[in-house]
């Protein structure tokens, strides 16, 4: 409801008669005014203070974080540049927040393949449905008839205690981590230069990386 009443009015407000969406919070506007106003009737607030997208001589803040600093007074923000695009990332770190540990939680799932499957489809043919077929009453029949597919559904798909599995992402090697950082070291350069030849080599550079990426993680 926030950001859907915040769309309206930011549409609303457009300097140049074409409706959008991004707000420079570097600069005062009508827009900026109106979307803090919305925001603050939330107790939400802008944490970010500094420039989100550099490009050349260009600097803008149109990437934001909002939070309720009323009731998360101790938090930290600052800038990640990942590399992906000349928006760079904005990572906030708030203290005195407990997160639950569930690598040791035990949780419910069910086993399905084409195996059982086939063997479900097999124990529903074995059915006789006499109970659906010789009652005239439609809500009898339906709850008849679902009593029976839950029942072979349950017996063909038992639920299963598990441990949730930790994402362990072999495949993520020291030498693509070092391929990693020195495309974060050319973005650097690539944003803050205007040689084409530089462009020309970090696009390669990227192509090659996520093959490399994109091969290793599928192993």
């Amino acid at each position: 409801m926030i950001l859907l009443q915040a769309t309206q009015q930011t549409m609303l407000r457009t300097s140049s008669g074409v409706p959008g969406r991004n707000i420079n919070y570097l600069s005062d506007n009508q827009n900026k005014q109106a979307l803090n106003s919305l925001l603050t009737s939330y107790s939400l607030y802008s944490v970010i203070d500094f420039p989100t997208r550099i490009h050349n001589n260009s600097n803008t803040m149109i990437d934001n974080i909002f939070i309720n600093t009323l009731k998360n007074e101790n938090y930290s923000v600052y800038s990640l540049i990942n590399g992906l695009s000349d928006h760079d990332a904005q990572v906030l770190s708030l203290s005195d927040i407990i997160v639950p540990d569930d690598r040791n939680e035990l949780y419910s799932c069910r086993e399905i393949s084409t195996h059982l499957l086939n063997e479900f489809q097999t124990s529903l043919s074995y059915e006789a449905w006499e109970n659906v077929f010789s009652d005239n009453d439609t809500n009898t029949t339906f709850n008849n008839f679902l009593n029976t597919f839950i029942r072979t559904f349950n017996a063909s798909f038992p639920k299963k205690r598990t441990k949730l599995r930790q994402n362990s992402k072999a495949w993520l090697t020291t030498g693509i981590k070092t391929s990693c950082n020195n495309k974060r070291k050319l973005y650097l350069l690539y944003r803050e230069s205007n040689d084409p030849n530089l462009k020309i080599y970090y696009k390669n550079y990227c192509k090659i990386l996520s093959k490399v990426i994109t091969v290793f993680s599928s192993l």
